[in-house]
């Protein structure tokens, strides 16, 4: 966290800041160090807090364009080890949501923040296979997080479908 604030006051941002992530809104407060969620007036959870922050310097840095071509987890390069606790935390909880509640395949995309899209898909089970879910990044993505980040984002999200 202490690194994640230091490297957004070393690009001298406004002294307070406003960003929607999903679909809340956060106040940021670069001075008094704080993340507050708008929409319940409490703070952001430390890893909620630490994406913004991490969005927040890549914006003010400039981010990416879009390239329009939607990536897997497991396409991204440096991923390994971290495929198993991507699935766990991300990819799972959505086939269990998807499985309680839907009974046909689905897709869903989620702008997490301005610029920022996430691509749900979620398949039936039929005859053959259980029921399957992924994520999808637009591939600008690792020029904005680190493989660390995405995989709290996509859990984040996860959490909120």
């Amino acid at each position: 966290m202490d690194k994640a604030w230091v490297e957004l006051a070393q690009l001298n941002p406004p002294a307070s800041l406003s960003v929607k992530f999903m679909e809340d809104e956060y106040s940021v407060s670069v001075a008094e160090r704080r993340v507050l969620s708008v929409s319940c007036n409490a703070p952001a959870n430390d890893f909620a807090a630490i994406i913004i922050l991490h969005y927040l310097s890549a914006s003010l840095k400039g981010l990416p364009e879009l390239t329009g071509e939607w990536l897997t987890f497991r396409e991204f390069s440096g991923i390994e080890g971290y495929y198993e606790a991507f699935k766990k935390r991300c990819i799972d909880p959505i086939i269990r949501r998807f499985t309680k509640n839907k009974s046909e395949d689905a897709a869903r995309v989620i702008n997490v923040f301005a610029g920022i899209p996430v691509l749900i898909k979620y398949w039936k089970a039929d005859a053959e296979f259980g029921p399957d879910a992924n994520i999808y990044f637009d591939r600008s993505i690792t020029r904005i997080f680190c493989t660390e980040d995405i995989v709290v984002l996509a859990g984040l999200v996860a959490g909120k479908i």
